[in-house]
């Protein structure tokens, strides 16, 4: 409970207005958003429209504890501090808990003291050889592509060759512009965002802020319903064992969702890049008049047509285009979905960062092969614990991890590549199955 405005303390200085967590839980609306780091209470309700990560994002953690979320977004929290200041409004009172709604207060502490390990362990300090020859492979790729068709004509076997090829890079590119928009790469922010730009836009011709304000609500609440947009399906899927019976008891059909794990084959892998993703970016860029972001993807299809018309003409490189996306949209639905659908989807549930990173995601046996085809996406529980850490040292801090989730009992799961793949397809059945029951039966 508030202790009302500022008091004045001795040697004149303001004593700090006190909070419980009952009172800050009710500021999580759209138009009243309190949140707690560090013991501090912000009111970010205006800040939030201005948040460079977008309004959900932040919005997210309004009316709870936001310490280990602030810590893992932002690799230099010293800087954005000083956009915190002017939002403070008081402090957790004394006789308060340090976590919100009864987490364990030494697993979280335990979980800080692994960060600062990783940091002493300069495990956020990225090797720039990694990402050069990265790069360098990517765009060898590109150029292989177009010398392909250049030296050997536009045959049916040069032409499937090159398609390959540039799925390969897209594939890739897609995996290298992650690692720029999570700032994972440069010590200085503005070089990562300026890079992540001519990646995401100039090789792949998408939105680097389209991608920013979804991806990162996907990391602030994984696999959660409403706050997560991956696992947001618009009623063409039922994730989880929650979603199907709601679904189910409701005599929601808008599709045959027993046959879901069916006709995820037709409408999942095959469209989500060339149809859903497409016309979700370049509608974004438009609406919000992100004018930089669509220039940037206006390089690409300028240099994309620019290489390729000569070749096949506008309709064939639209072809092209568009089967390169279509193996592409295979390649990335199949590695990113392979953590998180397979995991718990459900509404939320107000976990510490741990818990609630560990329920949402798993690991993929690490290989040369696996590490290079996932992006070492196959690292996801490392990843989302530490997301501005540079993907070659999530090896290196697996193994500290996994010790501290089994000091508590909290589940870290590793699985084969394809076994993976399985577990996709098994869950939506499963999904699929119980939404049958409930609408029939209940």
């Amino acid at each position: 409970m508030g202790m009302g405005g500022e008091q004045e303390g001795g040697a004149g200085r303001a004593s700090p207005t006190f909070y419980s967590w009952d009172e800050i839980r009710k500021h999580d609306q759209v138009n009243d958003r309190w949140l707690v780091i560090d013991r501090r209470v912000y009111d970010i309700t205006q800040w939030s429209r201005r948040h460079p990560g977008g309004p959900r994002v932040i919005g997210h953690y309004a009316g709870e504890d936001a310490t280990d979320a602030f810590r893992a977004f932002h690799p230099d929290t010293n800087f954005v501090r000083k956009f915190l200041k002017p939002l403070l409004i008081g402090e957790i009172a004394p006789e308060e808990p340090s976590e919100d709604r009864g987490k364990n207060t030494q697993q979280v502490e335990d979980f800080r003291a692994l960060r600062k390990t990783a940091e002493e362990m300069g495990l956020f300090n990225a090797d720039p050889v990694f990402f050069i020859l990265y790069l360098g492979h990517i765009l060898l790729m590109e150029f292989l592509a177009w010398f392909t068709l250049w030296y050997f004509g536009t045959g049916w076997i040069p032409t499937i060759i090159t398609i390959f090829i540039l799925a390969t890079s897209q594939a890739q590119a897609g995996w290298l512009q992650h690692d720029f928009g999570h700032l994972s790469v440069f010590k200085k922010s503005k070089w990562n965002h300026l890079a992540h730009k001519f990646v995401i836009g100039h090789l792949k011709g998408a939105s680097a802020n389209w991608w920013n304000h979804r991806h990162f609500q996907h990391h602030a609440k994984p696999n959660i319903f409403k706050k997560d947009p991956d696992v947001n399906m618009v009623h063409i899927f039922v994730l989880g064992e929650t979603q199907p019976v709601e679904y189910g008891m409701k005599k929601k059909k808008m599709l045959p969702y027993n046959h879901q794990h069916e006709y995820f084959f037709l409408i999942g892998p095959p469209l989500l890049i060339p149809v859903y993703f497409t016309v979700q970016i370049m509608k974004t860029m438009i609406t919000r008049k992100d004018w930089v972001d669509l220039i940037w993807s206006f390089t690409y299809y300028c240099r994309y047509f620019g290489t390729y018309v000569p070749f096949f003409g506008v309709l064939g490189s639209l072809a092209l285009i568009s089967l390169v996306r279509f193996i592409e949209s295979h390649w990335f639905v199949w590695v990113t979905q392979m953590n998180h659908i397979p995991m718990e989807i459900d509404n939320e549930k107000y976990r510490d960062w741990l818990s609630g990173q560990l329920s949402a995601t798993c690991n993929i046996e690490p290989s040369f092969f696996n590490d290079w085809f996932s992006g070492h996406l196959n690292f996801q529980i490392e990843h989302h614990l530490f997301p501005t850490m540079p993907r070659h040292n999530y090896y290196k801090i697996a193994p500290l991890v996994r010790s501290l989730c089994s000091k508590y009992g909290v589940h870290y799961e590793e699985k084969p590549l394809f076994r993976a793949f399985q577990d996709v397809v098994r869950s939506l059945k499963k999904s699929g199955d119980l939404w049958l029951d409930a609408y029939l039966h209940k």
